[in-house]
């Protein structure tokens, strides 16, 4: 997954003041400051958060006509004025060839690079990292691949801008650390580029609703890159689900249950202790796409159903203190670091149907892996870790069946792709190949910019309802209304079937 194969350290920001239009709210942003120097200083990129996570956008104008009540008797907000026509349903410029730049080539953009060269028709035209040696690294795959030599970005923390000026470039991957999401893929949009960025898309709602408007204004997409949505069982289950075997849903999970303490005090893995300060920042669920954009597609939420609203509440934060006084000398520098980030954080997302989705946040503590995948509806019920299945009529007396036995609900991609190259069980090469695939098809993609600020959402609600002790916070409807309109989504039909 996207966290596993971490991508390389940036940090900095630009200087000044500016007025938030969802807000009218005057905001500062930190001054410029050295890469190193912000990844070491604990508070430096959670500036403006506050404003994130409160301005939701709701305005004096959610008073200006009467709201309609939903299923859960929750009315519909009148969010910020469209800037722009809808991006639902708009599908890429048909191109034979798709020329790509990859921006941040650690762990993970320096894996990734090796799946889009796999793909015939993409050629990769450039490559941005601060640190010349991971970007020479990345140029020689490109090369012994047969492509012409890519040109390099490498002045400093800022040089992404330079490379989205391009002329020559169709599609802008962002693989870096979560605080340089937003800019470079604000940078990308309005220079006229798609883009696809690493978990989370943002991590402010004025960000997240930045994202929607520069996507409708531009008229490019903005898609956050959730590669779990393509594991084969989470594939299999959509269409299960899809073709009614579980009955009416009501209910599902999804997590990110990871123990990564050693990762995150370990510089040579996250260059830098860039993943490790954010639990210095906030208090809720820092990654909540893995579990929560695979249950979204189930549930076709913003495809006839929408998440409105989310309660959260956190244990003490314990984890990373104690490993650091186990595994850490002193003088360490996480010895100045004090963690407030919950070690586990539980959600509850209800939709507009009334459905619910549980989410779960925990990487400071021991555990095996989990992405909990749970799917509940009146005819049964899958949970996976391990996979195991129950539907009725087949399945009786309270004896998990065997989920294997549903092969034949395989997406199509799985079936064109057994054995996919690439890591995290090939999931990641088969959303490699499908959005390329629908550039140089000229079709739509299977998750836009309203996906991905409703995915990422829970990073600033989910702590600002810890910090309220649970109270709801409301989930913005990103779509403007237009979530109650079925429409095609990950359940694709395979193109000239």
């Amino acid at each position: 997954m996207n966290d596993s194969a971490p991508p390389d350290d940036r940090a900095g920001d630009h200087a000044g003041e500016r007025v938030d239009h969802h807000t009218g709210e005057a905001v500062t942003a930190p001054s410029s400051v050295s890469r190193r120097s912000v990844l070491w200083g604990a508070g430096a990129a959670s500036a403006g958060l506050g404003m994130g996570i409160t301005g939701l956008g709701a305005g004096p104008a959610a008073a200006a006509a009467p709201a309609e009540a939903d299923a859960t008797g929750t009315t519909d907000e009148h969010w910020p004025a469209r800037q722009g026509e809808t991006m639902i349903g708009v599908p890429f410029e048909r191109r034979s060839t798709v020329r790509i730049a990859i921006v941040g080539l650690g762990n993970r953009g320096g894996s990734m690079i090796d799946l889009f060269l796999a793909i015939p028709g993409v050629r990769v035209v450039a490559l941005c990292d601060p640190v010349r040696e991971k970007a020479e690294k990345a140029a020689a795959k490109v090369t012994a691949a047969g492509q012409p030599a890519p040109a390099l970005y490498t002045k400093g923390d800022h040089d992404y801008e330079k490379l989205c000026e391009r002329g020559d470039l169709d599609f802008v991957y962002v693989a870096t650390p979560w605080e340089w999401h937003f800019d470079m893929a604000k940078s990308a949009l309005l220079n006229g580029k798609h883009v696809g960025v690493e978990c989370p898309v943002a991590l402010e709602m004025r960000q997240l609703w930045e994202l929607v408007d520069l996507s409708e204004r531009t008229r490019r997409h903005c898609m956050q890159l959730e590669n779990c949505c393509y594991g084969k069982n989470e594939m299999r289950v959509l269409r299960m689900a899809h073709a009614g075997l579980f009955g009416d849903l009501l209910h599902g999970a999804g997590a990110y249950i990871h123990d990564l303490r050693g990762l995150m005090f370990d510089p040579a893995y996250y260059e830098g202790p860039w993943r490790r300060l954010w639990h210095t920042r906030l208090r809720g669920d820092l990654y909540p796409n893995h579990g929560l954009g695979p249950v979204a597609n189930y549930m076709d939420v913003n495809r006839g159903d929408r998440a409105v609203r989310i309660s959260t509440f956190g244990s003490p934060s314990l984890g990373l203190a104690a490993y650091r006084k186990e595994h850490m000398p002193p003088g360490d520098p996480s010895w100045k670091e004090s963690y407030i980030e919950s070690d586990m954080s539980i959600s509850l997302v209800q939709t507009a149907k009334g459905r619910v989705i549980r989410l779960e946040h925990a990487v400071s503590n021991p555990h095996p892996y989990s992405r909990l995948n749970i799917l509940g509806g009146t005819k049964g019920v899958f949970e996976d870790y391990p996979e195991r299945i129950y539907l009725e009529p087949e399945m009786s007396d309270d004896e998990w069946g065997d989920f294997t036995r549903y092969a034949e609900w395989d997406h199509w991609l799985w079936k064109e792709h057994s054995d996919p190259p690439g890591g995290h069980g090939g999931m990641d090469y088969i959303m490699v190949f499908r959005l390329m695939q629908t550039m140089q098809l000229g079709l739509v993609p299977d998750f836009d910019v309203y996906d991905a600020a409703t995915w990422t959402a829970p990073v600033p609600l989910s702590h600002a309802s810890i910090k309220a002790k649970g109270a709801p916070q409301q989930i913005p409807d990103f779509t403007r209304g237009l979530w109650k309109a079925t429409r095609p989504g990950m359940d694709s039909e395979k193109p000239g079937a």
